[in-house]
């Protein structure tokens, strides 16, 4: 058998950014430990491995002010697994973070050294109000346009920042983490909920205008998001983005705090073992701080302290990057046949809209744009199922700065660019926008298919090719060089188009 790379080569396969040098966090929380690698360290971060270990390093310390030596060990023996980890992923930095429980603990130096020795690499233990910023910046980083109130859950402390231009403020942290709750609450939700109602009163939540938005960060609280996306049936089952009413949150978290049992509330056989026993707890905290801060909606990111802390070290020109065009031009890089290709579809999109004296809004012609990257990426796929396939990589797949009517819109122009306007492939994702937008992204799905035949997915053709109105018929002008371009399956697809469009006919002129 042919052998493609020796035992010394590096392991980087081809599917990976040429050049890209992994970064790692490893977060050593109050609840878990947790490892993730990222592909480089850039706008747009992509996970190459991730893991944790739930070493409930919190337990006990609020009456002990010690780290238990029994979990101490759980979670040395993960960080010895972890160092291995990021050394055969020939990691160059590995950050270490460490949040409450280690910032609390009377032994923690004894803790740090030993980690410090294992990894190679200082422990920052960060301070409540540092903990609060990298968590305000992890939502910068997902959600570059949020403003409001972020509110970060761990196991041994909750976090808040108030967010405005990209910009955090007001830092502050509390003794509300979920574990620490569960051992103060003597097990008991309902008395959780009295602990953090009153001590709520002493956070900025009660001084800030009613309305706008909270972000929500923590592992409790992304397992309550899974849990709420699942009992409501929603049909995109991703806690980044995930958008709920305050009010409807609020009546949610009432119904689990008011269960008979830490394990008995609705759908707490879908949670996982490690988060069954704290969603309550942090069903009381979600409450209590939306009613204390009177928002109008909940949102939750899936990016928190790791993602923002490396967020921090970038320069501000990569901060301004937008990290979804940023995510969609590697995706174009790595899967499709020409990137350049994709920069004469986006012009050439343009101009089309251009020709028709549409004036896109600033958010069509991002989402066009990034459609266009995304284009080319299911070639490799069968005939049969690059639609599903390619709609399946852009609705579901790791790129952040797009909110899921985003989402939904590009799933559907992707469907349409490989199986035409009758795709159905997408139509599970409609409702999360409105028709109006999945008309428009089917439209630009459509306009893709008018680009392929002529260009078989090759640059340099399609900088050449206009779009004019002749009254109200739809006009494709190629130069003379190019007539043989004019065969029927190009007016074809030109014909299907236009007639989606609204335009009363089409044609293609030549000279």
């Amino acid at each position: 058998m042919t052998q493609f790379w020796g035992v010394d080569a590096d392991p980087t396969a081809q599917g990976r950014l040429k050049g890209a040098q992994p970064v790692a966090v490893l977060d050593i929380g109050s609840n878990s430990v947790r490892l993730v690698v990222y592909e480089r360290h850039a706008r747009s971060l992509t996970p190459l491995y991730n893991e944790k270990s739930a070493c409930a390093l919190g337990r006990g310390i609020a009456q002990s002010r010690r780290l238990a030596d029994a979990n101490v060990a759980k979670a040395i023996d993960a960080i010895k697994r972890f160092a291995l980890v990021a050394r055969m992923m020939r990691v160059g930095q590995v950050h270490v973070l460490a949040t409450s429980a280690v910032r609390d603990a009377a032994n923690r130096l004894e803790f740090v050294s030993a980690v410090e020795e294992i990894m190679g690499a200082p422990v920052r233990v960060l301070s409540g109000e540092e903990e609060a910023h990298f968590a305000a910046l992890g939502v910068v980083a997902g959600i570059p346009g949020f403003v409001g109130v972020v509110g970060d859950l761990g196991g041994g402390s909750l976090e808040f920042s108030a967010i405005l231009d990209r910009n955090d403020s007001n830092g502050e942290s509390f003794e509300l983490g979920v574990i620490r709750l569960q051992d103060d609450a003597d097990g008991s939700p309902k008395k959780a909920a009295t602990i953090v109602r009153d001590r709520l009163k002493k956070s900025m939540l009660p001084q800030i205008p009613s309305g706008g938005q909270f972000a929500a960060i923590g592992g409790t609280w992304r397992s309550l998001a899974k849990l709420h996306l699942e009992l409501r049936s929603y049909p995109l089952h991703m806690v980044q983005d995930y958008v709920v009413p305050a009010s409807e949150m609020i009546s949610f978290c009432d119904e689990i705090v008011a269960a008979d049992s830490v394990k008995s509330y609705s759908g707490s056989g879908s949670v996982s073992n490690s988060r069954r026993e704290l969603v309550p707890f942090g069903a009381a905290v979600m409450g209590e701080v939306l009613r204390a801060g009177h928002f109008d909606n909940v949102v939750f990111s899936a990016l928190g302290v790791r993602e923002g802390y490396l967020y921090g070290l970038l320069s501000e020109a990569e901060k301004g990057v937008d990290p979804l065009i940023r995510g969609a031009e590697e995706l174009a890089v790595l899967r499709s046949r020409s990137p350049a290709h994709a920069n004469d579809l986006i012009e050439f999109t343009g101009q089309y809209f251009e020709a028709i004296g549409h004036a896109e809004s600033g958010d069509e012609a991002r989402l066009r744009k990034v459609a266009c990257l995304l284009a080319d990426i299911g070639w490799r796929a069968h005939p049969d199922y690059r639609g599903p396939q390619s709609v399946d990589m852009v609705a579901y797949g790791s790129l952040t700065g797009v909110d899921h009517p985003g989402r939904a819109v590009l799933a559907n122009t992707i469907a349409v660019r490989y199986d035409g306007l009758k795709s159905k492939s997408a139509n599970m994702l409609a409702d999360l926008t409105s028709p109006e937008q999945i008309r428009w992204g089917r439209l630009v799905g459509a306009l893709f298919r008018v680009a392929y035949p002529m260009t078989a997915a090759m640059p340099g053709i399609l900088p050449r090719i206009r779009f004019r109105l002749d009254s109200d018929c739809l006009v494709l002008h190629l130069p003379a060089d190019y007539v043989f371009l004019n065969g029927e399956h190009l007016r074809n697809r030109l014909n299907h188009f236009a007639g989606f469009a609204g335009h009363a006919g089409s044609r293609v002129d030549v000279g």
